[in-house]
């Protein structure tokens, strides 16, 4: 690997949360405004990539969802998420 380039996080290799935590941390050294325009440019690309695999996570638990709420007779059930501010999420 080319000196001064971070390796591509592997897209199996982090789960939803650390992917997550890594985007924000990402996306908190790109606000600060300190880095040179190569090095912006190189944090994006792995904010990029870090995107794609929260995305992806995202996607299959959506589709874990789907399977769940799929009826007997072959429809889909959707139900709207009920989110209770107060206990955090928890009814």
């Amino acid at each position: 690997m080319a000196a001064g380039k971070k390796a591509k996080p592997g897209r199996e290799a982090l789960n939803f949360e650390e992917a997550l935590a890594r985007l924000e941390t990402v996306v908190r050294t790109l606000e600060s405004g300190e880095l040179s325009l190569e090095d912006a440019l190189q944090q994006f690309e792995l904010g990029i990539g870090l995107t794609r695999i929260c995305n992806e996570h995202l996607n299959k638990a959506e589709n874990r969802i789907r399977v769940l709420m799929d009826t007997e007779d072959g429809r889909l059930v959707t139900e709207p998420f009920k989110w209770n501010q107060e206990s955090g999420g928890k009814d």
